[in-house]
């Protein structure tokens, strides 16, 4: 194989990397914007706000869009950091199989994945 055979398939392949991320990140982005379609699993710091300060957390997630590189470096928006009245947050989606027991053998596809996103404060992490 010369080096000009290997530019097309490096190419591909990162092409192939980004429409995977682009899928993920769709994925990623209506779950948490809808909380439909997985999981959500609040911590014991979330479960002890009053239920209308839990509701605002839950809505300040689901409105969540301030993705960088550092916190996203892959571009997948599976993490985000918040603060909500003065108390810094954590979510984080994770993939799962179907049956919730390992990690999904293919996260872009919906067919072998459940979504699971764990909202934390910062301390419990």
């Amino acid at each position: 194989m010369q080096f000009s055979d290997i530019i097309p398939l490096a190419l591909e392949t990162g092409r192939e990397r980004l429409n995977r991320a682009d899928t993920i990140r769709r994925l990623n982005d209506t779950f948490r914007r809808t909380f439909v379609s997985g999981h959500v699993v609040a911590t014991r710091g979330v479960m002890l706000l009053s239920p209308d300060d839990r509701c605002g957390l839950f809505h300040a997630v689901r409105e969540f869009d301030r993705f960088n590189p550092e916190d996203d470096p892959y571009g997948e928006h599976d993490f985000g950091a918040l603060a909500y009245k003065d108390v810094r947050y954590f979510w984080k989606i994770d993939y799962y199989d179907l049956d919730l027991r390992y990690a999904s053998p293919d996260p872009a596809d919906p067919a072998f994945t459940v979504r699971v996103m764990t909202i934390m404060q910062t301390g419990e992490y």
